[in-house]
């Protein structure tokens, strides 16, 4: 049987950026040696949605590399302003499909693919014959409320083959957010079935992004490889401005 990790103790008010990054950090290699896998399987995205720039940067100082978005302005923004760091920047939040070609000229990855309209968005045009590839990852929907972010799971497949037929961004895996009446990891482990039945279209496409600040050890349980860590590393965040 699988240990369960624990999750770290909250870190204290007064604690800074490094100190919550290393405490996390620990977390995750807990998690993953109670998975019988290697932390360095595992990709950290710190999500600084509504934080300056400024701890982005900082947190590049410490040895981040994946930064995570919600929003497009203050990501496309943000890009601007860091853009003599090397980070790998992911656009995780819902997006139009008419910001999808300005997303791309800044992000690397895009992580919430889940909609015919979005992918589309990506494909060669007329003006733009030969645009620029992408990483991708499909969003799954693990709830039963339609309005929520992600395809359904009986729908991914035909979202596979959609986002292949752009020729325009390269498929890593799925990707969702656990419900919240529902224990993580059953919503995880259900994730991860949704997984392999898309590895079995596209066999490189083994990419889980799941796990937040609160339920990341189960995610790493259940075969995440990309977790979107945000309020545990970089504090409360700010009010929206």
């Amino acid at each position: 049987m699988v240990a369960e990790p624990r999750l770290p103790s909250a870190s204290s008010p007064d604690d800074g950026p490094e100190a919550r990054l290393a405490s996390v950090r620990s977390g995750i290699a807990d998690a993953a040696r109670a998975a019988g896998r290697s932390a360095d399987e595992l990709t950290l995205i710190v999500v600084t949605k509504f934080h300056p720039a400024s701890l982005v940067r900082e947190l590049a100082g410490l040895g981040v590399a994946d930064v995570g978005e919600n929003r497009h302005q203050e990501a496309q923004a943000k890009a601007a302003e860091l853009a003599d760091l090397d980070l790998t920047w992911h656009f995780i939040g819902q997006l139009q499909s008419k910001k999808a070609r300005q997303v791309r000229r800044y992000a690397h990855v895009v992580q919430s693919l889940d909609r015919d309209s979005v992918v589309d968005a990506f494909a060669p045009t007329e003006a733009e014959p030969e645009p620029p590839v992408i990483d991708g990852f499909v969003q799954v929907n693990l709830t039963d409320d339609s309005d929520r972010g992600g395809v359904r799971p009986d729908a991914v497949e035909a979202m596979v083959e959609r986002v292949l037929a752009t020729g325009t961004i390269r498929l890593r895996g799925v990707m969702a957010v656990a419900p919240l009446d529902e224990e993580p990891r059953a919503a995880f482990a259900r994730l991860r079935g949704v997984s392999e039945r898309v590895v079995s279209i596209v066999p490189t496409a083994t990419d889980i992004s799941a796990g937040m600040s609160g339920d990341y050890a189960d995610a790493v349980l259940e075969g995440a490889t990309h977790l979107r860590i945000g309020s545990a590393i970089t504090g409360n965040r700010p009010v929206a401005p």
